[in-house]
Protein backbone atom coordinates (compact mmCIF):
# COMPACT_ATOMS: atom_id res chain seq x y z
CA UNK A 1 0.00 0.00 0.00
CA UNK A 2 0.91 3.15 -0.52
CA UNK A 3 1.86 5.64 2.09
CA UNK A 4 -0.25 8.07 3.32
CA UNK A 5 1.51 11.58 2.93
CA UNK A 6 -1.22 13.31 5.52
CA UNK A 7 -0.03 10.97 8.72
CA UNK A 8 3.43 11.84 8.11
CA UNK A 9 5.33 14.31 11.27
CA UNK A 10 7.54 16.73 10.68
CA UNK A 11 10.81 14.33 11.84
CA UNK A 12 10.20 10.65 11.98
CA UNK A 13 11.79 9.70 15.27
CA UNK A 14 12.91 11.11 18.65
CA UNK A 15 11.09 13.84 20.24
CA UNK A 16 8.23 13.11 22.85
CA UNK A 17 6.20 9.79 22.99
CA UNK A 18 3.31 10.11 20.25
CA UNK A 19 0.98 7.31 21.84
CA UNK A 20 -0.58 6.84 25.28
CA UNK A 21 2.23 5.84 27.26
CA UNK A 22 -0.13 2.72 29.21
CA UNK A 23 -0.53 1.57 25.78
CA UNK A 24 2.90 1.14 25.09
CA UNK A 25 3.19 0.06 28.23
CA UNK A 26 0.77 -2.83 27.57
CA UNK A 27 2.05 -3.96 24.26
CA UNK A 28 4.81 -5.34 26.23
CA UNK A 29 3.60 -5.91 29.62
CA UNK A 30 3.58 -9.61 29.49
CA UNK A 31 6.72 -10.17 27.34
CA UNK A 32 9.34 -12.70 28.07
CA UNK A 33 13.24 -11.35 28.98
CA UNK A 34 14.36 -14.10 26.99
CA UNK A 35 15.76 -13.11 24.27
CA UNK A 36 13.74 -14.38 21.64
CA UNK A 37 16.18 -16.64 19.88
CA UNK A 38 17.79 -18.38 22.74
CA UNK A 39 13.62 -19.15 24.08
CA UNK A 40 14.23 -22.52 21.93
CA UNK A 41 13.55 -25.77 23.13
CA UNK A 42 16.04 -26.96 21.01
CA UNK A 43 18.61 -24.98 22.74
CA UNK A 44 21.69 -27.72 23.69
CA UNK A 45 22.06 -29.14 26.99
CA UNK A 46 25.12 -27.27 29.05
CA UNK A 47 28.22 -29.11 28.41
CA UNK A 48 30.41 -29.54 31.13
CA UNK A 49 32.85 -27.36 32.60
CA UNK A 50 36.36 -27.63 33.08
CA UNK A 51 37.50 -29.49 35.85
CA UNK A 52 41.20 -29.83 36.84
CA UNK A 53 44.10 -29.31 34.45
CA UNK A 54 44.46 -29.97 30.59
CA UNK A 55 47.10 -29.35 27.55
CA UNK A 56 46.28 -28.20 24.08
CA UNK A 57 47.90 -26.49 21.44
CA UNK A 58 45.34 -23.53 21.21
CA UNK A 59 42.65 -22.38 23.66
CA UNK A 60 40.27 -20.27 22.74
CA UNK A 61 37.82 -18.10 25.26
CA UNK A 62 34.82 -16.89 24.54
CA UNK A 63 31.98 -19.41 22.98
CA UNK A 64 30.32 -16.59 20.84
CA UNK A 65 30.94 -16.51 17.12
CA UNK A 66 34.07 -15.15 16.67
CA UNK A 67 35.39 -17.66 19.52
CA UNK A 68 33.65 -20.85 17.50
CA UNK A 69 34.47 -19.63 14.30
CA UNK A 70 38.66 -19.44 15.23
CA UNK A 71 37.54 -23.04 17.19
CA UNK A 72 36.33 -24.46 14.12
CA UNK A 73 38.41 -22.67 11.09
CA UNK A 74 41.47 -23.97 13.24
CA UNK A 75 40.66 -27.54 13.19
CA UNK A 76 39.95 -27.22 9.41
CA UNK A 77 43.27 -25.96 8.87
CA UNK A 78 45.26 -27.98 10.78
CA UNK A 79 43.05 -31.16 11.91
CA UNK A 80 45.77 -32.85 14.11
CA UNK A 81 45.98 -30.27 16.04
CA UNK A 82 44.24 -29.67 19.89
CA UNK A 83 42.22 -26.97 20.58
CA UNK A 84 40.06 -26.19 23.90
CA UNK A 85 37.42 -23.29 23.53
CA UNK A 86 36.09 -22.31 27.45
CA UNK A 87 32.93 -20.21 27.91
CA UNK A 88 32.23 -18.56 30.82
CA UNK A 89 28.30 -18.81 30.74
CA UNK A 90 26.72 -20.65 28.13
CA UNK A 91 27.28 -21.08 24.09
CA UNK A 92 25.92 -18.20 22.30
CA UNK A 93 24.29 -16.69 25.19
CA UNK A 94 25.58 -12.86 24.50
CA UNK A 95 25.78 -10.70 21.92
CA UNK A 96 25.87 -14.31 19.13
CA UNK A 97 22.24 -15.10 20.65
CA UNK A 98 20.49 -11.87 21.21
CA UNK A 99 21.75 -9.66 18.02
CA UNK A 100 18.93 -8.90 14.77
CA UNK A 101 20.83 -11.80 12.94
CA UNK A 102 21.39 -9.52 10.02
CA UNK A 103 24.40 -11.18 8.21
CA UNK A 104 26.17 -8.20 5.63
CA UNK A 105 29.27 -8.81 3.39
CA UNK A 106 30.28 -5.31 4.71
CA UNK A 107 33.42 -4.98 7.43
CA UNK A 108 33.40 -1.47 7.63
CA UNK A 109 30.13 -0.93 9.23
CA UNK A 110 28.88 0.30 6.36
CA UNK A 111 30.63 2.05 2.80
CA UNK A 112 30.39 5.13 4.61
CA UNK A 113 32.67 4.50 7.90
CA UNK A 114 35.06 2.62 5.04
CA UNK A 115 35.55 5.32 3.10
CA UNK A 116 36.41 7.48 6.73
CA UNK A 117 38.57 5.39 7.70
CA UNK A 118 40.27 2.78 5.72
CA UNK A 119 39.90 5.03 2.28
CA UNK A 120 43.37 3.09 0.74
CA UNK A 121 42.39 -0.04 1.95
CA UNK A 122 38.67 -0.18 0.23
CA UNK A 123 39.59 -2.01 -2.90
CA UNK A 124 41.10 -4.87 -1.06
CA UNK A 125 38.70 -4.93 1.55
CA UNK A 126 35.94 -5.26 -1.12
CA UNK A 127 37.55 -8.45 -2.33
CA UNK A 128 38.22 -10.29 1.36
CA UNK A 129 34.78 -9.47 2.32
CA UNK A 130 33.03 -10.58 -0.82
CA UNK A 131 35.17 -14.03 -0.06
CA UNK A 132 34.20 -13.91 3.62
CA UNK A 133 30.75 -13.46 2.89
CA UNK A 134 31.05 -16.85 0.27
CA UNK A 135 32.73 -18.80 2.77
CA UNK A 136 30.25 -18.02 5.24
CA UNK A 137 27.79 -19.43 3.55
CA UNK A 138 29.96 -22.44 2.27
CA UNK A 139 30.30 -23.69 5.77
CA UNK A 140 26.46 -23.58 6.61
CA UNK A 141 26.35 -25.80 4.03
CA UNK A 142 29.13 -28.27 4.06
CA UNK A 143 28.46 -29.15 7.84
CA UNK A 144 24.44 -28.83 7.46
CA UNK A 145 24.19 -26.05 10.26
CA UNK A 146 20.23 -25.21 9.81
CA UNK A 147 20.81 -21.27 10.93
CA UNK A 148 17.61 -20.49 8.39
CA UNK A 149 20.04 -18.96 6.34
CA UNK A 150 18.07 -16.51 3.85
CA UNK A 151 19.72 -14.47 0.94
CA UNK A 152 16.74 -12.01 1.00
CA UNK A 153 18.62 -8.58 1.30
CA UNK A 154 17.97 -5.11 2.92
CA UNK A 155 15.78 -2.04 2.02
CA UNK A 156 17.39 0.95 3.81
CA UNK A 157 14.81 4.05 4.42
CA UNK A 158 15.05 7.58 3.80
CA UNK A 159 12.63 8.79 6.62
CA UNK A 160 13.59 12.44 6.34
CA UNK A 161 14.28 14.96 3.27
CA UNK A 162 18.01 14.66 3.73
CA UNK A 163 17.82 10.83 3.47
CA UNK A 164 16.82 10.85 -0.03
CA UNK A 165 19.59 12.48 -1.35
CA UNK A 166 22.23 10.60 0.56
CA UNK A 167 20.35 7.09 -0.72
CA UNK A 168 20.70 8.26 -4.06
CA UNK A 169 24.81 8.55 -4.00
CA UNK A 170 24.72 4.80 -3.93
CA UNK A 171 22.00 3.72 -6.16
CA UNK A 172 18.73 3.34 -7.87
CA UNK A 173 16.22 4.94 -5.11
CA UNK A 174 12.72 3.49 -5.15
CA UNK A 175 9.79 5.97 -4.56
CA UNK A 176 6.03 5.52 -5.12
CA UNK A 177 4.02 2.21 -6.33
CA UNK A 178 8.45 0.75 -6.20
CA UNK A 179 8.76 1.51 -2.57
CA UNK A 180 5.12 0.53 -1.52
CA UNK A 181 5.76 -2.68 -3.04
CA UNK A 182 8.77 -3.59 -0.57
CA UNK A 183 7.06 -1.63 2.54
CA UNK A 184 4.04 0.72 3.47
CA UNK A 185 4.92 2.99 5.76
CA UNK A 186 3.82 6.89 6.12
CA UNK A 187 7.22 7.51 7.55
CA UNK A 188 9.16 6.09 4.05
CA UNK A 189 10.39 8.93 1.54
CA UNK A 190 11.87 6.68 -0.39
CA UNK A 191 14.16 3.22 -0.06
CA UNK A 192 17.15 1.49 -1.79
CA UNK A 193 17.26 -1.95 -2.34
CA UNK A 194 20.25 -3.92 -1.67
CA UNK A 195 19.75 -7.85 -2.67
CA UNK A 196 23.33 -9.09 -1.27
CA UNK A 197 22.31 -9.73 2.48
CA UNK A 198 21.13 -12.33 4.29
CA UNK A 199 19.71 -12.94 7.35
CA UNK A 200 20.56 -16.00 10.07
CA UNK A 201 18.92 -17.55 13.35
CA UNK A 202 21.53 -15.85 15.30
CA UNK A 203 21.42 -18.77 18.06
CA UNK A 204 20.96 -21.41 15.56
CA UNK A 205 24.14 -20.25 13.78
CA UNK A 206 25.95 -19.94 17.33
CA UNK A 207 24.68 -23.37 18.44
CA UNK A 208 25.47 -24.98 14.91
CA UNK A 209 29.14 -23.98 14.67
CA UNK A 210 29.48 -25.39 18.22
CA UNK A 211 28.24 -28.87 16.66
CA UNK A 212 30.41 -28.65 13.98
CA UNK A 213 33.56 -28.24 15.76
CA UNK A 214 33.13 -30.64 18.18
CA UNK A 215 32.48 -33.02 15.19
CA UNK A 216 36.32 -31.81 14.21
CA UNK A 217 37.60 -32.48 17.69
CA UNK A 218 37.05 -29.34 19.33
CA UNK A 219 36.50 -29.59 22.99
CA UNK A 220 34.07 -27.52 24.72
CA UNK A 221 33.64 -26.52 28.21
CA UNK A 222 30.71 -24.56 29.27
CA UNK A 223 30.29 -22.49 32.70
CA UNK A 224 34.23 -22.16 32.94
CA UNK A 225 35.43 -18.57 33.05
CA UNK A 226 39.14 -17.41 32.55
CA UNK A 227 40.42 -15.53 35.42
CA UNK A 228 43.90 -14.94 34.13
CA UNK A 229 46.67 -15.42 32.08
CA UNK A 230 50.30 -15.66 31.75
CA UNK A 231 52.96 -16.31 29.68
CA UNK A 232 55.82 -19.59 29.77
CA UNK A 233 58.87 -20.10 28.26
CA UNK A 234 57.12 -22.18 25.51
CA UNK A 235 53.42 -20.95 25.47
CA UNK A 236 50.66 -19.83 27.57
CA UNK A 237 48.55 -20.44 30.56
CA UNK A 238 45.30 -19.59 31.07
CA UNK A 239 43.85 -20.07 34.65
CA UNK A 240 40.38 -20.85 35.63
CA UNK A 241 38.00 -21.60 38.52
CA UNK A 242 38.14 -25.34 37.56
CA UNK A 243 41.67 -25.60 36.65
CA UNK A 244 44.45 -23.84 34.26
CA UNK A 245 44.99 -24.72 30.63
CA UNK A 246 48.10 -24.78 29.46
CA UNK A 247 48.88 -24.51 25.50
CA UNK A 248 50.92 -22.68 22.93
CA UNK A 249 48.71 -20.69 21.71
CA UNK A 250 45.62 -18.50 23.05
CA UNK A 251 42.68 -16.42 21.18
CA UNK A 252 40.88 -14.11 22.96
CA UNK A 253 36.96 -13.77 21.46
CA UNK A 254 35.63 -12.07 24.44
CA UNK A 255 34.97 -9.08 22.67
CA UNK A 256 32.57 -6.67 25.03
CA UNK A 257 33.79 -8.30 28.07
CA UNK A 258 36.67 -7.01 30.31
CA UNK A 259 39.76 -8.64 28.62
CA UNK A 260 42.42 -11.39 29.84
CA UNK A 261 44.04 -8.40 28.53
CA UNK A 262 44.58 -5.33 31.05
CA UNK A 263 46.52 -3.65 27.54
CA UNK A 264 43.15 -3.23 25.29
CA UNK A 265 40.31 -2.25 28.11
CA UNK A 266 40.52 1.38 26.88
CA UNK A 267 39.64 0.34 23.20
CA UNK A 268 36.13 -0.86 24.04
CA UNK A 269 33.09 0.23 25.44
CA UNK A 270 30.09 -2.28 25.87
CA UNK A 271 27.07 -0.29 24.38
CA UNK A 272 23.45 -1.88 25.19
CA UNK A 273 20.96 -2.33 22.39
CA UNK A 274 17.29 -3.32 22.30
CA UNK A 275 14.91 -5.46 20.48
CA UNK A 276 11.05 -6.31 20.49
CA UNK A 277 9.79 -9.16 19.13
CA UNK A 278 6.16 -9.03 18.41
CA UNK A 279 3.51 -11.49 18.12
CA UNK A 280 3.22 -14.01 14.84
CA UNK A 281 1.36 -11.86 12.15
CA UNK A 282 -0.76 -13.04 9.39
CA UNK A 283 -0.55 -13.14 6.10
CA UNK A 284 -3.26 -9.71 5.92
CA UNK A 285 -1.16 -7.67 8.36
CA UNK A 286 1.52 -8.33 6.40
CA UNK A 287 -0.18 -7.31 3.33
CA UNK A 288 -1.63 -4.01 4.99
CA UNK A 289 2.03 -2.68 5.64
CA UNK A 290 3.25 -3.89 2.14
CA UNK A 291 5.67 -5.92 3.50
CA UNK A 292 5.22 -9.59 1.88
CA UNK A 293 8.66 -9.96 0.63
CA UNK A 294 11.42 -11.93 2.90
CA UNK A 295 13.96 -8.64 3.05
CA UNK A 296 14.90 -6.59 6.06
CA UNK A 297 14.51 -3.10 6.60
CA UNK A 298 16.41 -0.24 8.19
CA UNK A 299 16.86 3.19 8.12
CA UNK A 300 19.61 6.17 7.35
CA UNK A 301 19.20 8.10 10.55
CA UNK A 302 22.23 8.00 13.33
CA UNK A 303 19.81 6.48 15.63
CA UNK A 304 19.17 3.99 13.28
CA UNK A 305 16.39 0.93 13.43
CA UNK A 306 16.80 -2.55 12.25
CA UNK A 307 13.54 -4.78 11.71
CA UNK A 308 13.04 -8.46 10.06
CA UNK A 309 11.35 -11.52 9.79
CA UNK A 310 11.62 -14.63 11.21
CA UNK A 311 10.72 -17.81 10.05
CA UNK A 312 6.91 -17.55 11.76
CA UNK A 313 6.52 -14.20 10.46
CA UNK A 314 7.20 -12.10 13.51
CA UNK A 315 8.87 -9.05 13.44
CA UNK A 316 11.97 -8.35 15.37
CA UNK A 317 12.19 -4.27 16.07
CA UNK A 318 15.58 -2.81 17.24
CA UNK A 319 18.29 -0.21 17.59
CA UNK A 320 17.99 3.92 17.87
CA UNK A 321 18.41 3.09 22.04
CA UNK A 322 22.47 2.96 22.90
CA UNK A 323 22.81 2.86 26.14
CA UNK A 324 26.13 3.09 28.10
CA UNK A 325 26.14 2.57 31.79
CA UNK A 326 28.68 3.92 34.01
CA UNK A 327 32.17 1.90 34.16
CA UNK A 328 32.13 -0.15 31.56
CA UNK A 329 30.23 -3.14 33.11
CA UNK A 330 28.21 -5.96 31.97
CA UNK A 331 25.37 -6.89 34.20
CA UNK A 332 22.23 -8.95 33.78
CA UNK A 333 20.36 -5.91 35.32
CA UNK A 334 21.28 -3.69 32.02
CA UNK A 335 19.47 -6.35 29.94
CA UNK A 336 16.04 -4.53 30.80
CA UNK A 337 15.12 -1.18 30.03
CA UNK A 338 11.38 -0.13 30.06
CA UNK A 339 11.93 3.65 29.09
CA UNK A 340 13.76 2.00 26.02
CA UNK A 341 11.04 -0.37 25.26
CA UNK A 342 8.30 2.42 25.45
CA UNK A 343 10.34 4.72 22.61
CA UNK A 344 10.51 1.54 20.68
CA UNK A 345 7.39 0.52 20.54
CA UNK A 346 6.10 3.84 19.96
CA UNK A 347 8.47 4.01 17.04
CA UNK A 348 6.98 0.71 15.42
CA UNK A 349 3.57 2.13 15.85
CA UNK A 350 4.43 5.36 13.91
CA UNK A 351 6.03 3.27 11.43
CA UNK A 352 3.12 0.98 11.20
CA UNK A 353 -0.07 2.36 12.62
CA UNK A 354 -1.57 -0.51 10.50
CA UNK A 355 -0.39 -2.37 13.51
CA UNK A 356 -1.82 -0.78 16.47
CA UNK A 357 -2.83 -3.01 19.29
CA UNK A 358 -0.44 -6.21 18.68
CA UNK A 359 1.57 -7.38 20.94
CA UNK A 360 4.94 -8.08 22.04
CA UNK A 361 6.05 -11.27 23.17
CA UNK A 362 9.74 -10.63 23.82
CA UNK A 363 11.99 -7.86 25.03
CA UNK A 364 15.58 -7.74 25.65
CA UNK A 365 18.85 -6.02 25.61
CA UNK A 366 22.51 -7.10 25.26
CA UNK A 367 25.70 -5.38 24.97
CA UNK A 368 28.12 -4.24 21.89
CA UNK A 369 31.54 -3.85 21.76
CA UNK A 370 31.39 -0.55 20.52
CA UNK A 371 34.94 0.81 19.02
CA UNK A 372 36.02 4.28 18.23
CA UNK A 373 36.58 3.52 14.25
CA UNK A 374 33.22 1.14 14.65
CA UNK A 375 35.06 -2.04 13.17
CA UNK A 376 36.85 -4.53 14.43
CA UNK A 377 40.53 -4.80 15.12
CA UNK A 378 42.63 -7.80 15.41
CA UNK A 379 46.21 -8.02 16.65
CA UNK A 380 48.67 -10.28 19.35
CA UNK A 381 50.69 -9.60 22.59
CA UNK A 382 52.93 -12.03 24.11
CA UNK A 383 55.81 -12.52 21.33
CA UNK A 384 53.11 -13.57 18.86
CA UNK A 385 51.75 -15.86 21.49
CA UNK A 386 48.26 -14.67 22.65
CA UNK A 387 45.81 -13.23 19.67
CA UNK A 388 43.04 -10.80 20.01
CA UNK A 389 40.35 -9.88 18.23
CA UNK A 390 36.97 -7.36 19.32
CA UNK A 391 35.25 -4.10 18.85
CA UNK A 392 32.68 -5.31 16.50
CA UNK A 393 30.22 -2.72 17.14
CA UNK A 394 27.07 -4.37 16.40
CA UNK A 395 28.00 -5.80 13.18
CA UNK A 396 29.60 -9.09 14.14
CA UNK A 397 27.44 -11.89 12.69
CA UNK A 398 29.59 -11.81 9.47
CA UNK A 399 32.41 -9.99 10.19
CA UNK A 400 33.32 -12.26 13.54
CA UNK A 401 34.54 -14.95 11.22
CA UNK A 402 36.80 -12.92 9.28
CA UNK A 403 38.32 -12.03 12.95
CA UNK A 404 38.78 -15.77 13.49
CA UNK A 405 40.80 -15.94 10.12
CA UNK A 406 42.87 -13.19 11.09
CA UNK A 407 43.92 -14.29 14.32
CA UNK A 408 44.66 -17.37 13.16
CA UNK A 409 46.99 -15.65 10.41
CA UNK A 410 48.39 -13.35 12.86
CA UNK A 411 49.19 -16.94 15.56
CA UNK A 412 51.14 -18.51 12.49
CA UNK A 413 52.90 -15.81 11.71
CA UNK A 414 51.69 -15.56 8.68
CA UNK A 415 51.62 -12.61 5.65
CA UNK A 416 48.47 -12.72 4.46
CA UNK A 417 46.43 -10.31 3.01
CA UNK A 418 44.01 -10.03 5.99
CA UNK A 419 47.07 -9.40 8.60
CA UNK A 420 48.34 -6.52 6.01
CA UNK A 421 45.22 -4.36 6.79
CA UNK A 422 45.02 -1.20 9.20
CA UNK A 423 43.13 -2.87 11.80
CA UNK A 424 45.28 -6.01 12.41
CA UNK A 425 48.42 -4.05 12.41
CA UNK A 426 47.19 -1.02 15.01
CA UNK A 427 44.66 -0.14 17.63
CA UNK A 428 41.89 2.12 17.04
CA UNK A 429 41.40 5.27 19.37
CA UNK A 430 41.19 4.41 22.65
CA UNK A 431 37.95 5.32 24.86
CA UNK A 432 39.15 7.68 28.55
CA UNK A 433 38.67 5.56 31.18
CA UNK A 434 36.33 6.78 33.98
CA UNK A 435 35.26 9.35 35.38
CA UNK A 436 35.60 10.44 31.91
CA UNK A 437 34.08 8.00 29.68
CA UNK A 438 30.64 8.80 30.88
CA UNK A 439 30.11 12.39 30.55
CA UNK A 440 32.16 12.23 27.29
CA UNK A 441 29.62 9.32 25.50
CA UNK A 442 26.95 11.58 26.91
CA UNK A 443 27.56 14.34 25.17
CA UNK A 444 28.14 12.28 22.06
CA UNK A 445 24.78 10.70 22.37
CA UNK A 446 23.46 13.60 22.31
CA UNK A 447 25.64 15.36 19.52
CA UNK A 448 23.65 12.43 17.30
CA UNK A 449 20.49 13.23 18.32
CA UNK A 450 20.79 16.74 17.71
CA UNK A 451 22.44 15.43 14.20
CA UNK A 452 19.09 13.78 13.81
CA UNK A 453 17.27 16.72 14.41
CA UNK A 454 18.82 19.01 12.41
CA UNK A 455 19.31 16.45 9.33
CA UNK A 456 22.94 17.28 9.03
CA UNK A 457 26.28 16.29 11.14
CA UNK A 458 26.38 18.40 14.39
CA UNK A 459 29.26 20.29 15.14
CA UNK A 460 30.83 17.55 17.93
CA UNK A 461 30.37 15.37 15.63
CA UNK A 462 32.03 16.62 12.94
CA UNK A 463 35.17 17.23 15.81
CA UNK A 464 35.04 13.86 16.06
CA UNK A 465 35.40 12.15 12.92
CA UNK A 466 38.37 14.58 12.07
CA UNK A 467 39.82 12.64 15.14
CA UNK A 468 38.93 9.19 13.56
CA UNK A 469 36.24 8.46 15.78
CA UNK A 470 32.67 7.65 14.51
CA UNK A 471 29.36 7.53 16.32
CA UNK A 472 25.95 5.85 15.53
CA UNK A 473 23.42 4.09 17.46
Amino acid sequence: MKPDRATTHARAYGGPLRHDLAELQASFADASTTPFWLDDPARPAPRPALAGDTDTDLVVVGGGYCGLWTALIAKERDPGRRVVLIEAERIGWAASGRNGGFCEPSLTHGEINGERHFKKEMAAIAELEEQNFRDFEATLTRYGIDAEWELSGVLTVATEPEHVEELAEYGEVLTGDALARLGGSPLYRAGLFEPHSAFVHPAKLAWGLAAAAEKLGVEIHENTRATGISTTRDGVVVATKGGSIRASHAALATNGFPSLLPMLGLFTVPVYDYALMTEPLTKQQLKDIGWTGRHGITDSSRQFHYYRKTADDRILWGGYDAIYHRGRQVKDAYDQRPATFERLADHFFATFPQLRGIRFTHRWGGAIDMSTKLVAFHGTTRNGRVAYSAGYTGLGVGATRFGAETMLDLLAGADTPRTRLSWARKLPIPIPPEPFAYPIIQIMRRAVAKSDRIGKDSFLVRVAALFGVGFDS
